[in-house]
């Protein structure tokens, strides 16, 4: 059953509101300092000082094997990389902005004649889904992104501040 869409931007500006009105709520989670993406295993990890504080499931772009080479590709970037903008309102539920391409991305694709392209987050699912929830869950479904549970997005939210670092690995 779908939710009507009002319920849904209802249920949104609750957990905005909570994240931004509950100061307390993000002290009970620690920091992160770095997140680690293993697309061969479709896993994110939240690191500290080298432990795992949560590890999630993780869907890709639709062609997940091999690197970013440019717009359009459907692959998900490798490299080190840092989170740079958080958008509370954006298409999916939360996301926030890789700061894909670095500097080895952009020489590349100028190498190879091409646009590297941009854009790259971390997000939850649609707002405005198009599939069933089993599709989102079973798929690489993104056009390069790193799509996350709701939940798991949260987590991210509240675990990461500006510039964590990220690194994604094949």
């Amino acid at each position: 059953m779908r939710e009507p869409t009002s319920f849904k931007k209802l249920s949104k500006f609750i957990v905005l509101a909570c994240l931004i009105c509950m100061p307390c709520a993000a002290s009970e989670f620690e920091m992160a300092d770095r997140v680690v993406i293993k697309k061969a295993d479709r896993k994110l990890f939240l690191m500290k000082n080298g432990s795992v504080l949560r590890s999630m499931d993780v869907a890709l772009g639709l062609l997940p094997k091999g690197d970013k080479k440019e717009e359009g590709d459907f692959h998900t970037p490798e490299g080190s990389y840092n989170l740079i903008k958080r958008n509370p309102d954006s298409r999916f539920f939360l996301s926030i902005q890789i700061s894909y391409p670095n500097d080895a991305d952009i020489r590349e694709a100028r190498a190879l004649g091409v646009d590297p392209g941009g854009q790259i987050m971390i997000h939850g699912q649609p707002n405005r889904p198009k599939h069933s929830v089993a599709y989102y869950q079973q798929t690489d479904w993104t056009d390069g992104c790193i799509a996350v549970s709701n939940a798991d997005m949260v987590d991210i939210w509240l675990m990461t501040s500006a510039d964590t670092s990220v690194l994604i690995t094949p």
